[in-house]
């Protein structure tokens, strides 16, 4: 291991203490995180090896390092980091062995997503179960994209394990996940510690307005103090940064090397593993004599050979990278190319051949285009397609250059590289395309203009549209899947600036074919509900059940036919196929409409869990969570703060439907605070954009405030358009809001009683109660109040039940108008309880043991039995017993 100067860790007793804190809470059994960040040379690497020195007596040591030169290749640092406990792989279940081992492609197939994370979770706990361990990774922001998702998840779940983590990154490359850890900046060395610094080390003897003027250039920087006196000379440099001035001083001492010296230093900056093995081969095919090489090289002091070839600083290792001419570079790919294994590590062996190659090669391009399936299959998305990105550049026929550099900036728009998958779509001749290929570039581009932005989303739908008007004559079939793909997209966005207005026009174009999901939304725009209901009811509820094929328009269909069975059969579908298929974006789509359902059917406490299990998939694969489940159920129980919250973040994290959510949300708020002014405006805003079921929802709110502010003309015109849509619908789900918004507007008492007599045959508890209170509120303003007390009374017990805070104080308000003094009810379990923690206490209700807990949550089953503790100490309760005990907690199910 390279050792850094005695005098680098001067003015760092502040960092010190933070990692010695983090390591003694580990030793505990409290296991944490922390990144260090700040520019190169600052001295993040001093204070991991001073960590690793004074911990190496009582912890494990196991380290991984990213790479600037091998951010394509998927897992590489996860595998660095799990290589020293691989000797405890047995012991893991089959499942999370086999995650493991095609993760790192040590075995054929694709791995489960959500096991990788977990997998490696529970491979270090076995590990650290006798002896605390030190998970070290440098240099993190060069770290490939699958591993920092993965190392992201470890590190967010070790807290009731013996481990402690530490990252070293720059702050100027920020990595997505690392910046939400608790972290450390470290900053430049005060005047005084720089002084300090620089007598200690003694290197040179500089005269004093040299060294002035080296402290003030340096900023502080300890590699800068330490490197830049030993590049000679200080006449005035031209202005540069100081990475760039110390990878000068690296490179200047490079240059003083006998030649095989400096042929190895090329060859090991370009050999990402460190492996001496790989090294030394490739060396002797080079001709380089390894004895006297390696000799010179060590004695530079800019690399160590040891376990594993280790340069003295990243920056070392870049400067001996990009000092190398082509022809230097080349060869030594090209070495490390042949000494590669290609049946255990072929990616890593067709990237060498990649940058050895000098001119097109179709067998390369061949081989990386392997490369980029392989790597995909093991969810390497950001390898796959700078794989495919090489593969373009390096085909010798145009057509396959064409489909490969397609397919690449395909892959990078999944990476999340939006701007790199333009660049890639710009460098497309588009007068060489069929029209399949345009066809493709228009999706591409609509994808891509979709996620820049509020412009973009308008733009999207668009440049999709065009796309499926290039298939009309040649692909019927194709072009109306590109019309749907376009009309979801547009539903996404809502009707800003007419996005659905414009879909669905052109859509009344698409090629003829049978009835089906894009000819029945057709209708429902163009011809009303009292046609469209019906032709959307046959397509959703037909034999061939069409909307498998895109579930997540089919939830929002539903909802606006008002049938809440079928709401409940494609969530029931949604989840068992999201758990077969391992499909993240499917189960998170299934978990959140089962929150929504639950909400909708009064079972809060499920929809905690269905909340809490969706949080935990999106953080396994690096995603923020949904927002609307979350926004329905804090309105639904009346939470001021966090409506407000959760509005804040929907307005600025999107657009559209998500908008359009927050603003029913604040509706429905301000209905149960009492406050109908505020409640009146939200309302507007969110029927405004006409958006599929949510103005449907929202059509009741607006006629509630409006009554409530005396606003009749718009209490009327809201009813005539919820009853536009809830009576072709049928269900007694419309029938009922229907009723129940008629008789807000009539003040009469049949069409109260009509709504409560609809609302009581089906699962609809919320919107049971809430009419049982305005029928209530209506009886004490008629002057009827023993019968008003008796259905406030139930009102009061009903919303109380259910969790509908707001509602149940207005019913309480309500009550005491009457003379009556409402019976406080107390609390429901999951009231004391975080959603993860409501999550936890229903599955082991219901019987589930904690590893089968862990596996949902992507937890260790120590995290879980932790949780376990404090869900007992808030519940006041001591056993898995007394949960099954409790009937807010025992009716969860395992299977959601």
């Amino acid at each position: 291991m390279p050792t850094t100067s005695p005098h680098s860790l001067v003015g760092r007793r502040e960092e010190i203490d933070r990692l010695l804190a983090l390591v003694h809470a580990a030793a505990r059994g409290e296991g944490g995180v922390l990144v260090l960040r700040g520019e190169p040379g600052i001295g993040k690497s001093a204070l991991l090896e001073h960590l690793e020195r004074v911990t190496a007596e009582e912890f494990q040591l196991i380290r991984a390092s990213g790479s600037e030169f091998e951010g394509e290749l998927p897992f590489a640092a996860l595998h660095q980091l799990c290589v020293p406990a691989l000797a405890h792989l047995d012991t893991l279940s089959a499942p999370y062995r086999e995650s493991l081992l095609v993760a790192f492609g040590l075995a054929d197939g694709a791995p489960d997503p959500f096991r990788v994370g977990l997998a490696a979770l529970e491979l270090l706990a076995t590990a650290a179960a006798t002896r605390p361990m030190l998970c070290v990774v440098d240099d993190a922001h060069w770290l490939d994209t699958a591993s920092a998702r993965a190392l992201t998840f470890l590190a967010r779940r070790i807290a009731a394990e013996p481990i402690a983590m530490v990252f070293a990154a720059r702050d100027q490359d920020p990595v997505r996940g690392l910046d939400e850890l608790p972290g450390l900046t470290v900053g430049g060395l005060s005047d005084t510690h720089a002084r300090a610094l620089l007598a200690g080390e003694k290197t040179v003897t500089l005269d004093e307005r040299v060294r002035d003027r080296l402290l003030a250039e340096a900023r502080g920087n300890p590699l800068a103090l330490i490197e830049l006196p030993k590049a000679g000379g200080f006449a005035p440099p031209a202005p540069s940064p100081i990475a760039s001035r110390i990878e000068r001083s690296f490179r200047a001492r490079m240059a003083e090397l006998p030649v095989d010296a400096r042929r190895l230093l090329i060859l090991a900056s370009a050999d990402p593993t460190g492996d001496p093995g790989l090294l030394w081969a490739a060396a002797r095919r080079l001709d380089i004599d390894v004895p006297a090489a390696s000799a010179a090289a060590e004695a530079s002091g800019l690399i160590r050979f040891g376990t594993r070839a280790r340069f003295c600083h990243p920056l070392a290792r870049s400067a001996a990278y990009r000092a190398a001419e082509p022809e230097q570079r080349h060869p030594a790919h090209r070495a490390l190319a042949e000494v590669t294994d290609a049946e255990t590590a072929g990616d890593r062996r067709a990237w060498h051949r990649a940058q050895a190659t000098t001119g097109p090669d179709e067998q390369v391009a061949a081989e990386l285009e392997l490369s980029a399936s392989r790597a995909q299959a093991r969810g390497g998305v950001a390898a796959a397609a700078a794989f495919l990105e090489r593969a373009a550049a390096l085909s010798l026929d145009p057509a396959k250059q064409t489909e490969r550099t397609l397919a690449a900036a395909r892959t990078t728009l999944e990476a999340g590289a939006t701007d790199a998958a333009a660049d890639l779509l710009a460098s497309v001749d588009t007068a060489t395309l069929d029209v399949p290929q345009h066809a493709s570039v228009d999706l591409l581009r609509g994808r891509i203009a979709f996620v820049q932005g509020a412009e973009g989303a308008v733009r999207g739908p668009d440049l999709i549209l065009r796309a499926a008007t290039r298939l009309a004559a040649i692909d019927p079939e194709r072009s109306r899947e590109f019309f749907v793909a376009a009309l979801e997209m547009g539903l996404v966005v809502g009707r800003a600036a007419g996005v659905l207005d414009r879909v669905l026009d052109a859509a009344r174009s698409a090629p003829p074919g049978p009835p089906d999901l894009l000819d029945a939304l057709v209708r429902l725009t163009a011809e009303g509900h009292h046609t469209g209901v019906p032709a959307l009811r046959r397509v959703l509820t037909g034999d061939e059940a069409g909307w498998t094929r895109t579930p997540a328009l089919a939830t929002v269909l539903a909802g606006e036919l008002w049938d809440i069975d079928l709401h409940a059969t494609i969530v029931d579908w949604l989840v068992r196929t999201g758990r077969d298929t391992g499909s993240p974006m499917t189960i998170r789509l299934g978990l959140s409409q089962v929150a929504l359902h639950a909400v909708l059917t009064g079972n809060f406490g499920r929809a905690m869990a269905a909340i809490a299990e969706e949080e935990a998939i999106a953080d396994a694969v690096g995603d923020p969570p949904q927002l609307y489940p979350r926004v329905h159920l804090a309105a639904m129980r009346g939470r001021r703060r966090e409506v407000l919250d959760l509005f804040a973040e929907a307005t600025t994290r999107g657009s559209g439907q998500l908008t359009a959510n927050a603003h029913w949300a604040t509706a429905v708020l301000y209905n149960g605070l009492a406050e109908y002014p505020a409640a009146l405006d939200a309302a507007t805003e969110a029927v405004s954009s006409g958006d599929l079921f949510l103005t449907g929802i929202a059509l009741p709110e607006l006629v509630e405030a409006a009554v409530r502010c005396g606003k009749e003309s718009v209490a009327r015109s809201a009813l005539d358009s919820l009853t536009a849509r809830t009576e072709p619908a049928g269900t007694t789900f419309a029938l009922g809001i229907a009723a129940s918004a008629r008789a807000m507007v009539s003040d009469a008492e049949p069409d109260h009683l009509e709504a409560l007599r609809y609302l009581a045959d089906g699962p609809l508890a919320v919107h049971l109660a809430r009419a049982r209170l305005r029928y209530g509120e209506w009886l004490r303003r008629e002057g009827r109040r023993r019968e008003a007390r008796e259905h406030l009374r139930t009102a009061h017990e009903q919303l109380a039940k259910i969790g509908l805070e707001a509602f149940t104080r207005r019913a309480a308000d309500e009550l005491r108008a009457t003379g009556e003094v409402a019976r406080s009810r107390s609390g429901r379990s999951y009231d004391h309880l975080t959603m993860q923690e409501t999550h936890i206490a229903r599955q082991v209700a219901a019987g589930a043991t904690s590893k089968e807990v862990a596996t949902r949550l992507f937890l260790s089953p120590r995290t879980v039995d932790a949780h376990l503790r404090n869900i007992f100490r808030k519940l006041g309760i001591s056993s898995r017993r007394q949960l099954r005990d409790m009937p807010d907690l025992r009716d969860a199910e395992l299977s959601v």
